[in-house]
């Protein structure tokens, strides 16, 4: 995919923001659907207001919560030494980093290369996986805010729900299936 810039534009409140939001999702093609067809000015809800972007940088270098899994599948004490770390990263962060969890790097490569395959098919391969179900185990989707005025992610998610560690392979889309 070759990145595109596109130019900044103000923040228009004076648009029909479900009406936007009700067209773009009706595409059933995503963020990436808006670049394939050469968009040059994004939907108004996917533009923040300014003041919403003014982060400054940390005074600090910024340290992320990390969660050693070392030894937990064999120490009781270890095992609650983690879940006390994800508890507290993900509550006081939202996330956090995992090291040492023994899934080998080529698999982790292999599902990411998985999922780029899914995202760069064609529009049409993808859309009998656009949902915004929750309840759909299997689904595609973009982030598009629930609340009326708020500014939408520039992302697209596929979501693979595996509830008691099963999920129907022919559920998960062909070119991720076998990773």
């Amino acid at each position: 995919m070759v990145a595109t810039t596109i130019p900044a534009q103000p923040v228009n409140t004076q648009y029909d923001w479900a009406k936007q939001v009700k067209e773009f999702d009706e595409t059933k093609a995503g963020v990436k659907g808006l670049v394939d067809a050469g968009v040059k000015k994004l939907p108004e809800f996917f533009v923040h207001p300014p003041e919403s972007l003014e982060n400054p940088p940390p005074e600090s270098p910024l340290e992320l919560p990390t969660v050693d899994f070392t030894g937990v599948e064999f120490d009781g004490a270890r095992r609650r030494e983690a879940v006390d770390g994800i508890r507290a990263a993900a509550s006081e962060w939202g996330f956090f980093r995992m090291v040492n969890h023994g899934v080998p790097s080529g698999v982790m490569e292999a599902m990411l290369e998985a999922v780029r395959r899914f995202h760069e098919q064609r529009r049409e391969d993808k859309m009998e996986y656009y949902s915004g179900d929750s309840r759909q185990r299997v689904r595609f989707n973009s982030n598009v805010p629930p609340r009326e005025f708020d500014a939408a992610s520039w992302r697209d998610i596929l979501t693979c729900v595996f509830s008691d560690d099963y999920l129907d392979p022919q559920a998960i889309p062909l070119v991720c299936r076998y990773v």
